[in-house]
């Protein structure tokens, strides 16, 4: 009888017969048996234990049942090298999947505390990325992010504006509206989103959009256009969607003489040599539609437009959409928002003021915010001679008179008086006012109601800023560009060094450079391209109007001009916050206080970009009785469609800040800052939603 065949080694011999090897075969099934049992309760204890015990695994040096050991040159048969395939695969997986979970719960938890750990610049825009994402899911997460979306105002809201009663009691229909006394209550009307009229059109690009703009964007009527009585309004001509301030008009040289004239009434050659003169900022009260501060801006001289609240031709609406400085204010019974000693010249062109009213306090005002040495132009026909001479002018002559002998009073020196034109200069010197020997000698304002800058103060009876530290005759002040940057003897009037001044320049310098980076559709990939944009330069051209809400030192405003943007700012120091509106007046720029839980003076759509540092942790801090909620919708009252918002802040209050750009159905990026890793940027970008027609 031949015998069975086993393989192994030559001479190898295996004791037993073929009952012992089925008992051999039987115990190793037994034993992979509870093996895979094992590895399927606690494949991570299988997996440690083969890594740290490696003897304890399966190995071609395993002892066999009988005692002996394997040859090593023996070879496992083809169900073990599965088996240990299968296992090796599994552990692998199984090992791949724990490192992507610890390192994504790495990555996440750097994101989150992102102040210990560097990011390399090179990598920031990914980084700001994910963080945004992330920031998505959990919005995503809490629930839908459209039903927290504010919905659309009413129709009668696309110009209204708070605290002028604009529904209740005027009518819109009515083309003028005497002095309306701006009064604010509370926060407490129901959010919304002011939506524009229904052919509204993004402005023309500056400076075409100074000379021309969209007739739909304004609630002005043709007869208010043809109407119109003053200079500036007579050279407005209406087209079917246009209306045009081109110097095509004939009315625009009388605009050039009149600006000519009133640089030779003061002793110049012409317009040109006012900045020589110290004449930087003008008040422009009751300003047309802004043409005289549109001439003057190639001169470099800031022209600030205020007029009365109006529901229908609005003054303030159409100088702002020509991308002028303008503002809803007017001498009523409040002072102006402005500090003492502001303005290097105000203007009146038949501005409506009735100067010889309320025994003079207008012009007590009038005194009050302008510069010493400063120049008050007024022309209207009561100062016309012929007016004066016939009869029926006996009233206006009376008028005239007390005017004149007021002015006096006020230490005005009469320079010169052409047709229905006359400058005064207010005087440069203190003594003046306590060598008058006229009947009108004003008091002088004591302590308690010179006040610096007012805030809802009643008009005063009483000469306000001679005893101001910054009486410095205009004269004396450095000319523009230079008045920009204060010397130290006027930077020690506010506490202050030249070195602080210096660093929060070039702070705001490198600032300007990010933020006009970043003003540009495609920070956002979805942001469609504008019809007829061909890949223009950013910020597209399309950044004119600017509201600082925390101006601070102006430093914002200072950088932007040094840079070469073509941008006015209107400066805002919040109520709550360190007053330093005087020192912004005095480097040649405008500014105004306010309250931001009141809606800002302005008509809806007027600014092109609202800037705010610091202004969420300042709001915060100081436990407003109003929402961010309520500030943020304002803000997005006064935006025009396509307009930015640039926040910087605490990351906390940035992520705040986006919750509530998500509700107002802005785009929104966050962006980090590498000077400061404690801060964020929110950039944002409001929509064009354009209003849908009525099937009604």
């Amino acid at each position: 009888m031949s015998r069975p065949l086993h393989r192994g080694i030559s001479g190898g011999r295996i004791s037993g017969g073929s009952q012992d090897l089925w008992d051999s075969q039987m115990k190793d099934k037994e034993e992979l048996g509870r093996r895979d049992s094992s590895d399927h309760h606690s494949p991570m204890v299988k997996l440690a234990s083969q890594l740290l015990h490696p003897s304890s695994s399966p190995s071609k040096h395993a002892n066999l049942e009988n005692g002996y050991s394997n040859d090593v040159y023996s070879v496992p048969s083809p169900r073990s090298w599965h088996r240990l395939i299968m296992l090796a695969l599994r552990s692998s997986l199984f090992l791949i999947a724990i490192l992507a979970v610890v390192r994504s719960l790495w990555w996440t938890i750097s994101i989150s505390t992102t102040s210990r750990v560097y990011v390399n610049q090179n990598y920031r825009e990914l980084y700001d990325r994910v963080v945004s994402d992330l920031w998505d899911i959990g919005e995503i997460a809490v629930g839908s992010v459209k039903s927290r979306e504010l919905d659309f105002c009413p129709e009668e809201f696309e110009n209204r504006v708070r605290c002028y009663n604009a529904t209740d009691g005027a009518d819109d229909d009515s083309s003028d509206v005497v002095e309306v006394v701006r009064k604010c209550g509370h926060p407490g009307e129901e959010h919304c989103l002011v939506i524009p009229p229904l052919n509204y059109k993004i402005p023309l690009r500056w400076p075409t959009g100074k000379d021309i703009i969209w007739v739909a964007n304004v609630k002005i009527t043709a007869q208010q256009v043809l109407s119109s009585g003053s200079l500036t309004k007579r050279m407005m001509m209406l087209e079917e969607e246009q209306i045009s301030f081109r110097s095509a008009s004939l009315m625009f040289d009388g605009v050039e003489d009149y600006a000519q004239q009133i640089a030779k009434m003061i002793g110049l050659n012409n317009e040109y040599e006012l900045s020589q003169a110290g004449v930087r900022t003008i008040l422009d009260i009751g300003c047309g539609y802004g043409s005289f501060g549109a001439h003057l801006f190639s001169k470099q001289l800031l022209t600030m437009c205020i007029a009365n609240y109006e529901t229908s031709g609005s003054q303030v609406q159409l100088t702002l959409e020509r991308g002028l400085p303008a503002m809803i204010s007017s001498f009523t019974s409040n002072q102006l928002p402005y500090p003492s000693l502001s303005f290097d010249m105000l203007h009146c062109l038949r501005c409506g003021v009735e100067w010889d009213e309320k025994e003079g306090k207008f012009l007590i005002e009038a005194d009050r915010v302008l510069k010493p040495g400063g120049y008050f132009v007024w022309t209207s026909p009561i100062t016309n001679a012929h007016n004066i001479r016939n009869k029926a002018g006996k009233g206006i002559l009376k008028r005239w008179m007390f005017i004149h002998d007021f002015a006096e009073g006020l230490c005005w020196e009469l320079l010169s008086q052409q047709d229905e034109t006359v400058v005064w200069k207010k005087t440069s010197k203190k003594s003046c006012y306590s060598s008058r020997h006229n009947g009108v000698a004003l008091p002088i304002c004591g302590k308690g109601l010179d006040v610096e800058s007012p805030f809802y103060r009643p008009l005063q009876n009483c000469i306000a800023g001679t005893k101001s530290r910054r009486w410095i005759p205009v004269e004396a002040r450095s000319t523009w560009p230079s008045r920009a940057n204060l010397n130290v003897t006027e930077l020690k009037i506010y506490g202050l060094h030249s070195e602080m001044l210096s660093d929060d320049a070039e702070n705001w310098r490198v600032a300007v450079r990010e933020y006009w980076s970043l003003l540009s559709p495609l920070i956002f990939s979805d942001h469609p391209k504008r019809p007829g944009d061909e890949d223009p330069i950013p910020p597209y051209n399309m950044v004119r109007n600017v509201l600082d809400m925390n101006a601070h030192f102006g430093g914002f405003n200072a950088a932007l001009l040094e840079s070469g943007k073509l941008v006015w700012v209107m400066n805002v120091v919040p109520t709550i916050a360190e007053n330093r509106l005087p020192m912004i007046a005095d480097r040649g720029l405008v500014g105004v206080l306010h309250d931001w839980c009141e809606p800002f003076p302005t008509y809806p759509r007027t600014y092109d970009l609202v800037h705010a540092a610091g202004f969420l942790s300042l709001h915060n801090s100081k436990h407003r009785i109003c929402s961010l909620l309520d500030i943020f919708t304002e803000i997005d009252r006064i935006l025009r469609p396509e307009g930015w918002v640039i926040l910087r802040d605490t990351t906390s209050l940035i992520e705040t800040a986006r919750s509530l750009a998500t509700r107002l159905k802005w785009d929104a990026r966050v962006i980090g800052v590498d000077s400061n890793t404690e801060e964020r940027l929110l950039i944002c970008q409001k929509p064009f939603f354009k209003r849908q027609v009525s099937n009604s």
